[in-house]
């Protein structure tokens, strides 16, 4: 348990912790830095800083760097024996600290703490996907290709790897990246979100607890001024990022420009459409929780339901009484749905639905005016329904990263998929419908990179890749999965001719891995 937190029942409200600074995490141990900028973290349930996290400057993101580039030359040469060791170790400490963490995610982010426990789940399949490191860092070979002439393929890390995570998976996000890198004989240096920055500390402890090396894992909180250090720091060789598009944009030009490999997840417009032959009961469901499931802060969140004529007005109408029965409130409660992660950023998304009435949206639940189970300082915004959006509006053009939920009514098939590929963005997408012909033609004409039928939020198992298409996307690499291996290695071919036999003496033990 990290200092200032009391671990709790699920389903109460932990006791207030005492104003406690949140410190990095370098070369093994917490490192409280000598700047003096900071940024406050909120309770986003109870409308309150909860702590302050330190802005890192230029110098104390070096200091992470060199220690993550001084771990690197031992860590590189440890026996895949024993990376793997230390992996299913920290998945076990992960594991026993879920409830922990999970409070965590809920203290400083608002999601509910059932959601925060799925989310750490879904970061622990990474983990246990990278506990099989030896079998996918296993190369090709060649024998005898030519007299006594052998060539076969291996597969090295690249060397300090930056992390630069978002506000709305603190866990989960990370660990797409950091375990396979770590296990793939890289260090890594986590710049998580300066929203919600405790949970990172937890983790890194938790590594430390799984007998990581000092300097393998570390972390630096801060803002653009430590993004940008990362990006051109001499020493870090791949940035992996998730965030909105014009930042993913940012940190893919200058990356690169800065000779660095880079995977940078943008934003999202996520179409769900709906046939006329679907079971509107399950598309109602499945929009209700894939659009407001975590107060709609998901980058794979449905924000757009495309409906084919004539089944629209039945299906608004189930979604309407659907919403009806959800219980927003403090995430520590038995609500379903918690605040928005700030205040600024609740009335951006609270905005929409006046912008959205401006250009002729028909506002069927207004978010504004719900009841909750919390205090009323909270950042609060309930589920919001709007009908009949049109491609132009800005609620349906903008990632607007809230529980607003937008119908756009079209008339065929065609309209629909015509609608979904024009967008600028291509990050997931889902059909309903019990055509399995037509769920076919959809998953191959779709232009977007994760595809869903019949299941709205189609986020792959962690050995498959995620990932989208278009400006959802910078880079030609999706995190984890196999391309999330070769990102964090490199290819190298090896061509070998030995003339002689050599002898390397008698041993009657029984081999060892070591």
């Amino acid at each position: 348990m990290i200092p200032g937190m009391t671990q709790t029942a699920p389903g109460t409200v932990p006791a207030p912790a005492p104003l406690e600074r949140v410190t990095h995490w370098i070369d093994g141990k917490p490192f409280a830095g000598v700047t003096e900028r900071t940024a406050p973290v909120y309770d986003p349930a109870l409308g309150a800083v909860r702590t302050e996290v330190p802005l890192a400057s230029v110098d104390e993101v070096d200091q992470a760097v060199a220690s993550a580039a001084a771990a690197f030359a031992s860590w590189r040469t440890s026996s895949l024996t024993r990376r793997t060791q230390v992996l299913f170790a920290f998945r076990e400490l992960v594991n026993q600290h879920k409830q922990e963490l999970a409070e965590l995610i809920t203290a400083e982010h608002g999601k509910v703490v059932s959601d925060a426990l799925g989310e750490v789940t879904r970061g622990l399949e990474v983990v246990e996907f990278a506990c099989g490191i030896p079998h996918l860092l296993k190369g090709g070979y060649s024998e005898g290709v030519s007299t006594n002439v052998d060539v076969y393929s291996i597969r090295q890390p690249v060397g300090v790897c930056a992390v630069i995570s978002p506000f709305n998976f603190p866990v989960m996000v990370p660990m797409w990246f950091v375990p396979i890198a770590i296990a793939a004989g890289n260090t890594v240096v986590l710049k998580p979100s300066e929203k919600d920055p405790s949970a990172s500390l937890l983790v890194a402890r938790l590594w430390e607890q799984a007998g990581l090396p000092a300097g393998v894992f570390n972390v630096v909180h801060g803002d653009k001024v430590a993004v940008d250090r990362l990006l051109e720091h001499p020493e870090v060789k791949a940035v992996s990022f998730v965030g909105s598009t014009p930042i993913a944009r940012y940190v893919y030009e200058t990356g690169t420009r800065n000779g660095k490999r880079v995977q940078a997840l943008g934003g999202a417009k996520n179409h769900m459409v709906v046939l006329p032959d679907a079971d509107l009961d399950l598309a109602a469901d499945a929009a209700v929780n894939a659009g407001f499931g975590s107060a709609g802060e998901r980058c794979m969140a449905i924000s757009a339901l495309v409906v084919v004529e004539p089944v629209a007005d039945d299906l608004v109408a189930r979604i309407r009484e659907r919403i009806a029965t959800l219980k927003v409130g403090d995430g520590r409660r038995s609500c379903d749905m918690g605040p928005l992660v700030t205040r600024e950023h609740r009335d951006r998304v609270a905005s929409y639905l006046d912008a959205g009435v401006g250009a002729g949206a028909e506002l069927v639940v207004d978010g504004r005016e719900v009841r909750v189970d919390g205090d009323e300082s909270g950042f609060w915004l309930g589920p919001s329904l709007l009908d009949r959006v049109s491609p132009e509006m800005s609620v349906y053009t903008d990632e607007i990263f809230g529980p607003v939920l937008s119908v756009v009514r079209v008339g065929s098939y065609d309209e629909a998929l015509a609608l979904v590929n024009s967008n600028r963005y291509g990050n997931g997408t889902a059909i309903f419908t019990n055509d399995g012909g037509a769920a076919r033609r959809f998953q191959n004409e779709v232009e977007v990179g994760m595809v869903g039928v019949n299941v709205p939020i189609p986020v792959p198992m962690a050995y498959y890749s995620f990932g989208g298409w278009k400006d959802s996307l910078f880079g030609d690499s999706h995190a984890h999965g196999a391309e999330g291996v070769h990102f964090f290695t490199r290819g190298k071919v090896v061509t070998s001719r030995w003339l002689d036999p050599s002898h390397g003496g008698i041993n009657l033990g029984f081999p060892e891995n070591v």
